[in-house]
C-alpha cells in the first residue's frame, strides 16, 4: 500500500509540473488561433502523463532499455494526439470561419445563408440563433421601408389636402375681401366648413403623433359596454341620415370594460364614419358588441363590397386609404392608425377581415 501511494505521488507531481507550465503556454497564447489551443491542449495532456510515467520509472529504477521502451510508447501517442488535436482544429476553425463570412454577409445588410457541412452542436447552435436573427431583422427592414414608404406618402396626401382648402379659402377671402361675392353668406359657410375639415385634419396628426410618441395617456374608467356603443351610434347618426346609410346595433351585451371613454369614442367613432363613408345609399353598417374567450370584442360591418386581399395587411398603416382619391371623403389615411394605436395602448388588438358583400373591423379589448 505504501509503494502505491508513492507512485500516486510521483505520478501526481510530475503531471502537475506539466498542467502548471501548460496552463501558463495557454494563457500566453489565449488570443490565438483555435488549433493552437487545441494543440496546447493535447500537448499538456501527453506531457503530463509522460511527466508522471518518468517520474514513476526513475523511482522505480527501472533499466535503460525499459526506459527507452516507455518513452517511445508515448512518444507515439503523443505525436497522434498532436495531428488529431491539430486536424480536429483545423475543421473546427474552418466552421467557425465560415460562420464568421456568413454572419458579416447579413451584418452588411443582406440575408443570412447557414454555411454548408455539419458543425458542432455549439456552432449549430450560434447557427441557428443567427438565422433567426437574420429573419428578425429582415421583417424589421421591410416594417421599416413600409413605414418610410407611409410616411412619404402621407406628407404627399397632407401637404396636397391641405393645399387645395388654402388655395379655396384664400379665393373665397379675396372674392369678399373685393365685394365680387354674389352670396356672402354661402361663401362664409363654405368657409367654416373648410377650416373644420383642416382643424380635423391638423387634430388627426396630433392624435397619431402622440401615438407614436408614446406620450398617449389613459384615464381608465369602468363603464358599460352597452353604454359606450350608445353614445358611438348616437354621434354617427347624423352622417348616416344625410348619406342614407341605416345604422344598427346588432346583439350589444351589457358587459363592463375598464377604458378611456373619450379615446374608446374616437376608435368606434372613427370605425364607423369610415364604414359609413364607404357604404353606399341604402347600405348597412352593422356596430356589434360581445364577449368572447379572448376578451370583449366590437365589430363594424360594411358594405364597402370589400377589401383586395393584398391591401388587407396595410389596412391600420398610416396614410393607408384604400383608394387613391383626392375627395375630402377619402380622408388622410390617419383614421384607422389612430384606431390601431389607440387599441393596443389599452392592451388590445385591431384586426380586419373581409366578409360577404363589404369589410368587418374588430376591436379586442381585455375583459374585465
Amino acid at each position: 500500500m505504501r509503494d502505491l501511494l508513492l507512485i500516486a505521488l510521483f505520478a501526481f507531481l510530475g503531471a502537475a509540473a506539466a498542467g502548471l507550465l501548460g496552463a501558463v503556454v495557454l494563457r500566453l497564447l489565449r488570443h490565438r488561433s483555435l488549433v493552437v489551443s487545441m494543440s496546447v491542449v493535447a500537448g499538456v495532456a501527453v506531457t503530463a502523463m509522460l511527466a508522471g510515467t518518468l517520474t514513476v520509472a526513475w523511482a522505480m529504477f527501472l533499466s535503460s532499455h525499459d526506459l527507452y521502451v516507455v518513452t517511445t510508447v508515448v512518444a507515439m501517442a503523443a505525436v497522434v494526439s498532436l495531428v488529431t488535436a491539430v486536424l480536429l482544429g483545423r475543421w473546427v476553425a474552418a466552421r467557425s470561419h465560415e460562420l464568421t463570412l456568413a454572419a458579416r454577409s447579413f451584418g452588411d445588410g443582406g440575408t443570412f445563408a447557414p454555411p454548408a457541412g455539419q458543425p458542432t452542436a455549439e456552432l449549430a447552435a450560434l447557427t441557428h440563433e443567427l438565422a433567426a436573427t437574420s429573419a428578425k431583422l429582415d421583417s424589421s427592414r421591410e416594417r421599416e421601408r413600409a413605414l418610410e414608404t407611409s410616411r412619404r406618402e402621407l406628407v404627399a396626401w397632407i401637404s396636397h389636402d391641405l393645399r387645395t382648402p388654402l388655395a379655396g379659402l384664400r379665393a373665397m377671402a379675396e372674392a369678399l375681401e373685393d365685394g365680387m361675392a354674389p352670396d356672402s353668406g354661402r361663401y362664409l359657410r363654405q368657409i367654416r366648413t373648410e377650416v373644420e375639415r383642416m382643424n380635423g385634419m391638423v387634430g388627426d396628426l396630433f392624435e397619431l403623433s402622440r401615438i407614436h410618441a408614446g406620450s398617449l395617456t389613459l384615464a381608465p374608467a369602468r363603464i358599460s359596454l352597452y353604454d359606450l356603443v350608445d353614445d358611438a351610434l348616437a354621434g354617427a347618426g347624423p352622417l348616416a341620415r344625410e348619406r342614407g346609410v341605416r345604422l344598427v346595433g346588432d346583439r350589444i351585451e351589457e358587459v363592463p370594460v375598464e377604458v378611456d371613454g373619450k379615446e374608446m369614442s374616437r376608435v368606434l367613432g372613427n370605425l364607423l364614419i369610415n364604414a359609413i363613408r364607404r357604404t353606399p345609399a341604402d347600405g348597412t353598417v352593422a356596430l356589434s358588441a360581445h364577449r368572447s374567450d379572448g376578451g370583449v370584442v366590437l365589430s363594424v360591418t360594411d358594405g364597402c363590397g370589400g377589401i383586395p386581399e393584398e391591401d388587407l395587411p396595410r389596412v391600420f398603416d398610416t396614410g393607408w386609404r384604400g383608394s387613391h382619391a383626392r375627395t375630402p371623403p377619402a380622408g388622410a389615411g390617419l383614421g384607422l392608425a389612430i384606431v390601431r394605436g389607440i387599441v393596443e395602448a389599452h392592451a388590445g388588438r385591431a384586426e380586419v377581415r373581409n366578409v360577404q358583400g363589404g369589410c368587418c373591423f374588430s376591436v379586442t379589448l381585455p375583459a374585465v
